[in-house]
């Protein structure tokens, strides 16, 4: 029997927004590094964002402004504050993968839809109203005082949708950031939309999907 949840609950960049941190890092550090050395240069910022987020809450733009800091010391190359507040200032611009705005068409008539961002407050709205779907509601890491993978950031979202962790159907690219959690948390019904973030994790139990437009078929509509 197909499970209908309560929600459908999001992750947001990465999974409906295209956040290109990568082409940001192109843009200013291409001239500095070989090819070899940007994938790796990318590697490096992707992975001190997710350890900056694991402490205790602060503004995105500081996250970026560190991991930045972090990754150019790391490859040697001069840290200029200004690119990282760029940077950061190019994150609500992003709209959403290409497949999104149809996926979401097909279910956000029948089931809520919920977004559950590492985002600011004020940064996300920018995001959403580019995905051309109805979002019934949006939760920020500002709002939470966490950010994912930390658990609270998904207990705020229960809470704020006064329901537990077997009402909702949770969808994302990323396992680190959100599949694992996901699953310790109890959530059981789980998506990963496989956009070659991560190689795939069949011990977290998920339905794959290659992209947003399989969801529909997943909660039977």
């Amino acid at each position: 029997m197909t499970f209908r949840p309560k929600f459908i609950t999001f992750d947001c960049h990465g999974t409906m927004i295209y956040y290109d941190m990568a082409g940001a890092s192109r843009h200013h550090f291409a001239d500095h590094l070989s090819p070899e050395k940007m994938q790796s240069f990318i590697a490096d910022f992707s992975a001190y964002r997710l350890d900056e987020v694991l402490g205790a809450w602060k503004p995105y733009a500081e996250v970026v402004h560190n991991s930045l800091e972090r990754t150019c010391r790391r490859h040697g190359i001069a840290f200029d504050p200004a690119i990282a507040e760029e940077i950061y200032l190019r994150v609500p611009t992003w709209g959403p993968n290409a497949d999104v705005p149809a996926g979401l068409a097909k279910v956000a008539t029948e089931i809520p839809l919920v977004a559950l961002t590492n985002a600011m407050n004020d940064q996300i709205p920018h995001n959403i109203a580019k995905l051309g779907a109805p979002i019934a509601h949006v939760f920020t890491a500002e709002s939470a005082g966490a950010y994912k993978p930390q658990m609270r950031a998904f207990e705020y979202m229960l809470d704020q949708l006064n329901c537990g962790p077997e009402d909702i159907l949770h969808v994302s690219s990323s396992f680190r950031y959100d599949l694992m959690t996901a699953h310790d948390m109890g959530i059981k019904h789980k998506v990963w939309v496989n956009r070659g973030h991560e190689p795939a994790n069949p011990f977290y139990g998920y339905t794959e999907i290659p992209d947003i437009s399989g969801l529909a078929a997943v909660v039977g509509l």
